[in-house]
């Protein structure tokens, strides 16, 4: 009866991490009348299987921006390039650009025009590398420590790099985006960053893959008024698709 008792608590525990709720170790074992240790036995045993990241007193669920970019990289690549194009149509009024760490702007910038001459400025080693073979390109890199994670600089002298500058367009990464809570981040310091970004930039637009929709994240960035376009997917549902446009940006389709 303890084994079972202890199954259905973990599994009752992967049910939240799988609906993107980060979980606080104090709180279950409260909830669960459990010592503390045992749940973080069974947060272990569920980051040994990929189903959490363990952090300091609990575990977030594992989500497209809670594993390193490189995995990241092979996920919807399709669907990413797809989103990519439409958000070209945005950069037909902007000389300065930043990109912003994340997998779907890397793709942006591989499709970055060829016969502009832009001002594209990023925190992202991954962008600016592949910014760098398009010679028309002016390619503005904010420094600091890299976090390996993200794949991108998100501390105190990136923060300083970003206010000292000032964006006609930004493309803002997201880690999860709701209509109630917002643009979301996994890492505080990173929301932070976000919220310098936002506040530098005339224009803010975000490229957003179905697996984002309507979950969350630890970190709320801004609410989704903030933002003056959202692209997402060719075949979003319609009921989706009006409820982002009434929240305030302009919705985008991406490409079929």
């Amino acid at each position: 009866m303890h084994v079972s008792l202890g199954a259905t608590r973990k599994n009752e525990i992967e049910g939240r991490l799988l609906s993107g709720l980060p979980v606080n170790a104090t709180a279950l074992a409260k909830e669960f009348r459990v010592s503390e240790d045992a749940i973080r036995r069974d947060l272990r045993a569920l980051a040994a299987e990929g189903k959490c990241k363990r952090v300091y007193g609990g575990g977030l669920p594992i989500s497209p921006d809670g594993v390193p970019l490189e995995h990241r990289l092979l996920n919807y690549s399709r669907e990413k390039r797809a989103l990519a194009l439409a958000a070209l149509t945005l950069i037909s009024e902007a000389s300065t650009v930043f990109l912003d760490s994340g997998s779907t702007n890397l793709a942006l910038a591989r499709e970055m025009p060829s016969n502009r001459s832009l001002t594209i400025a990023t925190n992202s080693v991954s962008i600016a590398s592949a910014l760098l073979e398009r010679k028309n390109l002016k390619v503005i890199v904010l420094g600091g420590e890299v976090d390996r994670e993200i794949g991108a600089a998100i501390g105190l002298p990136a923060i300083r790099e970003a206010e000292r500058l000032s964006f006609d367009l930004c493309f803002l990464g997201a880690c999860a985006v709701s209509v109630s809570l917002g643009i979301g981040a996994f890492h505080m310091a990173d929301a932070e960053f976000k919220r310098i970004l936002i506040e530098r930039s005339h224009r803010t637009a975000t490229l957003v893959t179905m697996d984002k929709v309507e979950t969350r994240a630890p970190f709320q960035v801004a609410a989704l008024t903030v933002l003056d376009h959202v692209v997402l997917e060719a075949g979003t549902p319609e009921e989706i698709i009006s409820t982002f446009s009434d929240a305030g940006p302009q919705v985008i389709l991406g490409q079929p």
